[in-house]
Parts: structure tokens; sequence; C-alpha cells
């Protein structure tokens, strides 16, 4: 039998992990994206200026899982009317990935103003009959109240300035970034309850892409008390995009994210 991360006794807790990886990281990766490639530094701080505007977007990035390549997600950015966009996410198996049964696919409809982002709704599936990791919430900001499913559990929650959703939380970190910002701490709906994230730069790297050799301002995420570090690499002269994401569990390197495919609308 295949020994590894992969195998049949280990997938329930690798999947859990996985799906929750494709629910927060990979949409991650969207927001980022939504100011979309201009063709020089100069033109990325003018873009920068005009803080708050989005551009329609399509990109796609291969998952990598301890080695192997595992699955590639598909991220779409696009205007509905005025102020409200709709961003999905959409992540199919490749090679042993075609073990695990997920198929996650996840909706964010929010408004984007000069004021900041607010999620309206969230909705989420797993890809299984059970659906027991699927979500869908609905964000009431005159009532300041959040309601709805999210993985199997009963969502009933007052709403603060700032709240976000699982992918909104990434509209939200862009909206600074492009205001020359690395915000302290974002929040995040889970479940009943909300779940904290700090943020720091770290520096610079120049990497190896796709799409060639890119200079980044590498990022990093945190919830205290949890073992792992999300990082980012995200490249100023393409709008923020983030060419590369890694997870750590401590010195271990869990799973990367590399992009395949940009292009605008």
């Amino acid at each position: 039998m295949l020994k590894g991360p992969l195998t049949p006794a280990l997938m329930p807790s690798h999947t859990s992990r996985l799906a929750r990886a494709a629910r927060r990281l990979a949409p991650w990766l969207l927001c980022m994206i939504a100011s979309l490639s201009p063709a020089s530094p100069a033109a990325a701080a003018a873009a920068a200026a005009a803080a708050g505007t989005l551009a329609p977007f399509q990109a796609s990035y291969t998952w990598i899982w301890h080695g192997a390549a595992i699955a590639v997600s598909t991220l779409k950015l696009e205007q509905r009317q005025g102020e409200t966009w709709v961003y999905s996410s959409n992540s199919e198996p490749r090679g042993l990935g075609n073990l695990y049964p997920l198929r996650p696919k996840l909706q964010s409809v929010l408004r984007v103003t000069e004021q900041g982002v607010q999620p309206l709704s969230y909705h989420a599936t797993d890809g299984t009959s059970a659906n027991e990791r699927g979500a869908d919430v609905t964000f009431d900001w005159d009532a300041g109240h959040a309601s709805g499913v999210y993985e199997g559990v009963k969502v009933d929650l007052p709403l603060k300035s700032g709240v976000q959703d699982d992918l909104s939380i990434q509209i939200a970190l862009l909206f600074a970034l492009r205001q020359g910002q690395v915000p302290a701490n974002l929040s995040m709906i889970d479940k009943n309850s909300l779940r904290d994230y700090s943020y720091r730069r770290e520096g610079t790297e120049t990497i190896a892409t796709k799409l060639g050799r890119i200079e980044t301002v590498v990022y990093a995420s945190h919830h205290e008390g949890s073992p792992r570090v999300t990082r980012f690499w995200c490249a100023p002269a393409k709008g923020y995009v983030p060419v590369r994401v890694e997870q750590k569990r401590l010195d271990s390197v869990e799973w990367t994210m590399e992009i395949e495919t940009l292009k605008g609308d």
C-alpha cells in the first residue's frame, strides 16, 4: 500500500485540512489578483493610488501537497452591479488528488466602497452528497446580524465593523495593501464564532514562476495559538497578485500553491 500523506488510512484528517486550505487560501489568491497586472512598477503605483478599484479576471493555481501536485483551482472575479461583486473558486483534483472525495466550490457576494469591504452572502459546497463542510451564510448589516449554517453549525452571530467571510477577508486585505498598508489583524467568521489573523511584511524576494521571474513582497499570516504560518509571495508589478502561497507547520512545509495562468476579462 502507498505510504505517506495520501494513504486511505490518513485521508480523513488530511482531507479536512486540505478542505480548509482550499476554502480559505485558494480564494485568497482571487482577491489579491483583483487589481490585475499593471505592466510596470510605475503602473502598479498608479493603480495602488486608486484604492478599492477592482478589475474582473480569471486565474489558475496548482496545489502541491507534501511534494505531490494534487489539484488545480480556478478563481474568478466578476462585477455584478455598481459596488456589488461576485468572487468564486472552483477546485478539481489532479493525480493522487483523485483519491480525495472533495470538489470544493465557493462563492462570496460582497460590497466594496471607499469605506471598505462588507460580505453580503457566502456559499460553499464540498462536492460530496453529505456536504459536511458546506456553508450558507447571510450578512444583514442593517440589523447587525449574520445567520445561516456553517459546516453543520447554526450561525447566529452579532456583526461588528470589519467582520469578513472566508473570501471577503482577502478582498479586505487587498484593499489595505493597495493603500500601502498591512493590516495588523483581520477577523473572519468561523462557524458561530470569529477567528483573528495577524499579518506582517517579511521582506522581498525574486522568484521563478510560470509567468517568468517576478519580484515579490513576502507577507505572513498567523492565527494565535496555531503551529501553522502561511506566507504569500505577492507581485507589486502585477497588482499584488500572489504568485506563490505556502503553509508551514513548525519547520515542515505542508502545502504550496503555484500560479499557472492569469488573464483579464
